[in-house]
């Protein structure tokens, strides 16, 4: 074969690969080439492939006639319609920023079993009875006795509320034009496909179809919509990630199997605050909202032990107090184990090798075993201080004292940073019955000093100001390192 006609050969060849591409099952992404690992999310195996329909460039021009509605100044647009409406569960309504929005859609994500579903099934029943409107619930996953039964064991039963077990896009819109409702429940958005789109129900292809004719239908008809989603193993939101780009509100809800404890956190709000969290309790026959889960997540015991140290976290506006665990054992080889729940694991091991360089705790040949109680998940660095306190407090055999709770942000070089909210986060902890407290350096203080010229004042309450991790220490008679010579102040 002359290397021109191996040339159109291979021409020929490529033609095919030219029109067609590979798309990853999990995030949608789209390459020439295929990799055995996704090059968007790292996932293995998952480039599938898919055919890629050119298409031509060539220029948009405007449509014949002037455009449906017409732009207007933006202070002349009414926006009494986009105030959100309240759903009757008080918790839920928190994290979505005061309730639903007429036309948003909520993404709402979490592990199989966790209560997705029991929480929709109660806050659909008090919208209907606060006269919000008909209810639709759309099940792909159970059939409707089941959900009846299930209903029925919740107490929430009530005429505006209608059912249906559908997986049809096309029977769920007609279920729309039949009942009218306000409100629009999915369950679940990976349970739908859509009649005249290729791929099977839950791929990349169906979700993101059927959830963009969700949300043009909502906010086409003014309905609050609400799509239940699946989770990866990971813990990530199962289907393409343009799924969380075209909702307005993504929650995630989580919570242990082995705890009544369940958590709705916010990721994003285009209507309110994105970091709020709501609690709730499972209990026998549903579900019900903690409007104040503080003792939740501290142990309450009267005499401290070594190893503990007490923190608030602030999420969104709701300050939670938090007791961080700590426990240092002998380890079996020569590198120690670093085991770490609850907290996040790059800020654990910084504050660790803080609390080694910093603080004179020998941490080479240990086993450290850092959580915290109830469940509680912290990840902001204010819980700095009080998991190298813990620390400290488990490798030196002294419990510290009660009644304290400790905020802070651990600096490389062992100063302890400011953190936002420290009057209300004490505010709360002296309403638990905290009475001392040690915290950062207020802003414009004086670090050779470790005061500040404006000191925060909680009545009731002693309040600490450190400028480091050395001054935190002494103030529990730890004279093992002259920290103010190691500084050279």
């Amino acid at each position: 074969m002359s290397p021109t006609s191996a040339g159109r050969g291979r021409s020929a060849q490529g033609g095919s690969s030219a029109s067609s591409g590979f798309t990853c099952t999990e995030c949608g992404q789209q390459t020439l080439k295929w990799h055995g690992r996704c090059p968007e999310c790292q996932a293995w195996g998952t480039l599938a492939e898919a055919a890629r329909p050119r298409s031509p460039l060539r220029r948009v021009g405007a449509v014949s006639g002037p455009p449906a509605v017409a732009a207007r100044p933006i202070a002349e647009i009414d926006a009494t319609s986009a105030r959100p409406r309240a759903t009757g569960v008080p918790e839920l309504d928190r994290v979505l920023g005061g309730g639903l929005v007429p036309g948003a859609v909520v993404l709402l994500a979490g592990e199989p079993g966790v209560g997705k579903s029991t929480l929709l099934l109660s806050a659909a029943q008090a919208w209907a009875a606060a006269g919000g409107g008909r209810v639709l619930v759309v099940t792909g996953e159970e059939s409707t006795s089941q959900v009846r039964l299930r209903a029925g064991r919740m107490g929430t039963l009530h005429p505006d509320l209608f059912l249906a077990a559908e997986s049809e896009l096309g029977a769920v819109l007609g279920h729309l034009d039949q009942v009218q409702p306000r409100l629009l429940i999915v369950d679940s958005v990976q349970t739908i496909a859509a009649g005249d789109v290729d791929g099977t129900a839950g791929g990349v292809t169906q979700v993101r179809a059927v959830a963009a004719e969700l949300t043009a239908v909502a906010k086409e008809r003014d309905i609050a919509c609400v799509l239940v989603g699946h989770v990866t193993k990971d813990g990530a939101i199962a289907g393409p990630r343009v799924l969380e780009h075209l909702v307005d509100v993504v929650l995630h809800f989580e919570g242990d199997r082995h705890s009544s404890l369940r958590v709705v956190r916010g990721v994003k709000n285009r209507f309110g605050p994105s970091d709020e969290v709501g609690c709730f309790e499972m209990v026998t026959d549903g579900i019900v909202g903690l409007a104040d889960p503080s003792g939740l997540f501290l142990t309450g015991r009267s005499v401290p032990i070594p190893g503990t140290a007490t923190t608030v976290a602030l999420h969104g506006r709701r300050p939670l107090p938090v007791e961080v665990q700590a426990l240092l054992t002998p380890s079996s080889g020569e590198a120690g184990r670093r085991t770490v729940s609850g907290l996040d694991n790059a800020r654990t091991a910084m504050t660790l090798a803080v609390v080694q360089r910093w603080g004179g705790v020998r941490l080479a040949q240990q086993d450290v075993l850092t959580a915290t109680v109830g469940g509680a998940r912290v990840t902001e660095p204010g819980a700095d201080l009080a998991v190298a306190l813990a620390v400290w407090s488990s490798a030196r055999d002294i419990p510290l004292p009660a009644g304290l709770v400790v905020l802070g942000e651990l600096g490389l070089s062992g100063d302890v940073r400011p953190v936002a909210g420290v009057e209300r986060r004490l505010a709360e902890m002296r309403r638990l019955g905290f009475d001392r407290a040690i915290v950062p350096v207020s802003t414009g203080g004086s670090r050779a000093t470790g005061r500040s010229s404006a000191r925060l004042r909680v009545e009731g309450m002693r309040i600490q100001e450190v400028a480091d991790l050395g001054e935190a220490l002494q103030s529990f008679g730890d004279g093992t390192i002259d920290w103010r010579s190691r500084r050279g102040s």
